[in-house]
């Protein structure tokens, strides 16, 4: 029996925002909560969603075993751990467990499933996008088709256009960094990877060859950026490593801003030497008068790589999942345990 419930299902809570609830659960998504958990409920009969810890009704809130939650979810620490006596397990909809679930509740045993895999999709598919439009150097032509109205941009010439045979260097075997991998492998690429944490062999069975990052830098056409946002990988990019990267060269960043030097980038952007595609920087948002928004070789988009609009439903359904395999007695597919806190975003 669970602590509320009538059967033998565990108790579960939504800890988040309503807003977030119907951005990322459809009615199905719901229906199988219903079926799999005894689903709190709030005092109409609806599943009880709490977003603020302080107003929460505590009488309710302390019986439940899983909390599922999302974007805008109040922080789990040991105190609020110590008012939910039964939790079992803490699944969250998004990617980074960080904002939501302090390490010593991890520490404590109850389990934390995290949707970045699923979030990772959508991202890589962008990175990919990215690659082939910054292949054909894309940026340039739109803004010299729109300075001058010729089809071809006569100063682009010199430079090597298209994915014929180019080689790309992953930074960072990540989720997000092995589906790129896995999207490249069998096209006309020449792929490298650099992570600390990856061997030969398991390059070699993502399809790309191991190398360190300065190596990498020199030897890549273009770079994409897959490692996490951690004190250590701040500016990984730093200015020494910029200029590794050969003249023509292009960034791509789907990660983290902090990632890289902005600064140091932006002289190797003005001058044309680099091209990149940012879809994160540093600051961000990037202040309105950023040379980075005029120059022609670079686009930077907000933040629009993961989970937009209908993608979004993909991690509702990841949740739910989870949440199915704990009521069921399997094990978690994404669990995020002590060991993976020092290399995760």
């Amino acid at each position: 029996m669970t602590p509320n419930g009538p059967d033998d299902r565990p108790t579960c809570v939504l800890l988040m925002p309503p807003e977030t609830v119907r951005a990322v659960f459809d009615d199905a998504a719901l229906t199988t909560l219903t079926e799999c958990t005894e689903l709190l409920r709030d005092e109409a009969g609806r599943p009880l969603v709490v977003a603020d810890l302080d107003t929460a009704p505590w009488d309710r809130l302390a019986g439940a075993e899983i909390v599922v939650t999302g974007w805008g979810s109040p922080f789990i620490d040991e105190a609020v751990a110590a008012r939910l006596p039964h939790l079992r397990a803490i699944v969250h909809t998004p990617g980074s467990i960080r904002p939501i679930v302090a390490p010593e509740v991890l520490q404590s045993g109850v389990q934390v499933s995290s949707a970045a895999a699923t979030n990772a999709i959508p991202v890589a598919e962008f990175t990919v996008a990215a690659i082939v439009f910054a292949a054909k150097r894309t940026s340039r032509h739109i803004a010299a088709y729109r300075a001058t109205g010729q089809l071809r941009s006569q100063e682009d010439r010199e430079l090597w256009h298209g994915t014929h045979g180019i080689t790309v260097g992953v930074v960072g075997a990540s989720r997000i960094g092995r589906l790129v991998l896995e999207q490249l492998r069998d096209k006309d690429f020449q792929l490298l990877i650099a992570d600390p944490y990856l061997d030969k062999t398991a390059a070699e069975t993502l399809g790309a060859k191991l190398v360190d990052l300065p190596k990498l830098l020199r030897q890549s056409d273009i770079v994409t950026l897959h490692a996490p946002e951690l004190p250590s990988t701040r500016h990984l990019l730093d200015a020494a490593g910029l200029a590794l990267m050969p003249d023509g060269a292009v960034l791509i960043n789907t990660a983290r801003g902090s990632l890289v030097d902005t600064e140091a980038l932006l002289s190797h952007l003005t001058t044309g030497r680099l091209d990149a595609y940012l879809d994160v920087a540093d600051p961000e948002p990037l202040p309105a008068d950023s040379p980075l928004f005029r120059l022609p070789n670079v686009v930077v988009t907000p933040h629009i790589a993961g989970a937009m609009g209908n993608e979004v439903r993909r991690l509702g359904d990841a949740a739910v999942e989870e949440v199915r395999r704990l009521a069921s007695g399997e094990p978690l597919q994404h669990q995020i345990t002590v060991q993976d806190l020092d290399r995760i975003a």
